[in-house]
């Protein structure tokens, strides 16, 4: 009879422990660590030199603060009309474009070209995972 107590205890607790959420690692990062990270994959893929290093950084710093000043305010105002919705969309456009802009100065046609695949593929894949997570909720029956 204790074996199986103990048996019981076991088991709520192993399920309870592998229900618990995992935290997205990316999001204990300091805004300069997230820098550090952007600067080190985008090197990579498009060879960057010292100046637009330097350039990079202090663009990916601007607009990392940006968005988390953004997530802040998403998170303070959970209900929003449809009119303050598309508001935000069209500043979080326009603050997308200028970001856009700010990078064809800082990089060579070709990286700008390739940069702009990266992102696209990158987009691409997000809308995908998200699909998934949809279709998995609707299969679970939790949406």
């Amino acid at each position: 009879m204790k074996k199986l107590v103990v048996a019981a205890l076991l088991v709520v607790g192993m399920t309870s422990f592998a229900q618990e959420k995992m935290e997205d690692p990316k999001s204990q990062l300091t805004p300069e660590q997230k820098v550090n990270l952007q600067i080190r994959k985008l090197t990579k893929e498009l060879n960057l030199n010292e100046n637009q290093i330097k350039e990079i950084r202090i663009v990916a710093l601007k607009e990392i603060e940006l968005r988390e000043a953004r997530k802040a305010e998403m998170e303070a105002s959970k209900k929003l009309s449809k009119e303050e919705m598309k508001a935000r969309k069209a500043k979080f456009e326009e603050e997308r474009a200028l970001a856009e802009a700010r990078m064809k100065k800082i990089l060579t046609p070709e990286q700008f070209t390739k940069w702009i695949e990266i992102r696209k593929a990158r987009k691409e894949k997000m809308e995908n995972r998200i699909e998934e997570r949809k279709g998995e909720r609707l299969e679970d029956g939790k949406l």
